[in-house]
């Protein structure tokens, strides 16, 4: 048994408890079988690994969400004020940046980042590159200048 495989075992443990609510004998006795029954089968089907279980990511992963949360507010605001502003404050645009991040998980991290704040979607991730729609062109330049980029790359490391 791996820590992955730990990991995984005390996060199905500890979801099933708290969705629970009821702590008798034979419940407990049947959220143990059935948290052993989909590790059982999470073994068998292969998919427990370091992408599905980024135990790296844990002690850095708070940090991250405090800036993607402050972020997002700003984000929020600005598109309030476009819309307070109307049509002639907008420049949408569409670009294709470079990705940066080694892993999958962190090509992930990064596009889901860039759709959570609002005016900007990524549209497509290739291998190296993502496609983004932006409200605004400052929006998309603040991209290319790669802040959200080192974040996750920081968290990555």
């Amino acid at each position: 048994m791996n820590k992955h495989t730990i990991s995984l075992f005390f996060l199905l443990a500890i979801l099933w408890l708290f969705n629970s609510g009821l702590y008798t004998p034979l419940l407990l006795a049947l959220g143990l079988v059935s948290v052993f029954f989909v590790i059982w089968l999470s073994l068998r089907m292969g998919i427990i690994d370091d992408e599905s279980q980024p135990l790296h990511l844990s002690r850095k992963l708070p940090a991250y969400y405090w800036w993607l949360a402050k972020k997002i507010v700003q984000s929020n605001i600005d598109v309030v004020v476009h819309v307070w502003r109307g049509n002639s404050s907008i420049s949408p645009c569409v670009a294709t940046l470079p990705i940066g991040q080694q892993s999958e998980i962190g090509k992930v991290i990064y596009a889901n980042s860039i759709t959570l704040t609002p005016g900007t979607v990524a549209m497509n991730m290739e291998s190296d590159s993502v496609l983004i729609h932006s409200l605004t062109a400052h929006n998309m330049e603040e991209l290319r200048q790669g802040e959200m980029a080192q974040q996750v790359n920081r968290l990555e490391m």
